[in-house]
């Protein structure tokens, strides 16, 4: 993946990027004037994963997330050939509302800004829940969370975890991990619980060798974070796992979000809270 633009001085953005509506920041992204990881924005709306494929596989796509909810919680599905998130986005653009995408041919995968020139009439586009969503009752709920205090992308690790097959897709779960106090993980675990389309609770936490991770240090998306003495590291489901399944299907083409640059909706974080 190149470089992104992260020089906010060429960027007209009047108020602090976590208090902008989404349909501005999705402006905003849409206009090139944003192209960076989006942990952070458009506090206490969600984000999502996507995933966009031609039709012909979007039958055993949606199998594969009804079997594997907890790594890929579908919120909604849209097409084939249209490019607004009508139930979570009214006004979108799948195709440029992204700050960055890869887009997947064959084993290969590049990175792109916007995919407009590449859109195809048979796509079918899959929203996927984010657990970037529960992060601010994290923090509302006094659990730091290190990637947001740093400014970087959350680091996201390919487990040993089987996924449960659907048709042509298959593959490992991957997870996205917070460092916390261990005094802290029992609440984590309680506060993430709550919002199970998003992910929900934690899928491990602790050794991550028992879960198939061999190095925190080197994630395989996202950035590295410290894990400072005392603290625990906590795991869990991500978004990002079909683009995992994707590199196992060799499609002949294929688009999702690049981890860490998600699509933001109009719903609120609220919403996906049980009770």
């Amino acid at each position: 993946m190149p470089p992104l633009n992260t020089d906010l001085s060429e960027v007209n953005i009047k108020q602090p990027i976590n208090r902008l509506s989404p349909a501005d920041f999705r402006k905003a992204v849409r206009q090139g004037r944003w192209r960076k990881p989006t942990a952070g924005c458009c506090s206490g709306y969600t984000q999502l994963n996507l995933v966009v494929l031609p039709e012909k596989y979007a039958v055993d796509f949606q199998s594969f997330c009804e079997k594997n909810p907890k790594p890929c919680p579908l919120l909604e599905t849209v097409g084939p050939g249209l490019v607004e998130a009508i139930k979570l986005a009214p006004g979108s653009d799948l195709r440029t509302d992204c700050p960055g995408y890869k887009v997947f041919r064959g084993k290969n995968a590049e990175y792109r800004e916007d995919v407009k020139e590449i859109w195809q009439d048979d796509f079918v586009s899959f929203l996927i829940g984010c657990s970037f969503t529960f992060e601010q009752a994290l923090i509302t709920n006094g659990i730091p969370i290190r990637h947001i205090e740093l400014g970087c992308n959350v680091p996201m690790y390919i487990t040993k975890i089987p996924c449960e097959p659907a048709g042509p897709f298959h593959g490992q779960m991957v997870v996205s991990m917070r460092p916390m106090a261990k005094s802290l993980v029992d609440k984590a675990c309680a506060v993430t619980g709550l919002y199970p389309a998003v992910h929900g609770a934690p899928v491990h936490c602790g050794d991550p060798k028992e879960i198939g991770i061999a190095d925190l240090a080197k994630p395989d998306f996202g950035d590295q974070v410290p894990i400072h003495p005392g603290e625990t590291p906590v795991f869990w489901a991500c978004g990002v796992t079909p683009q995992v399944a994707l590199r196992n299907l060799a499609p002949e083409i294929a688009i999702t979000h690049a981890p860490g640059y998600m699509f933001v909706s109009d719903c609120r974080d609220e919403d996906f809270r049980l009770g």
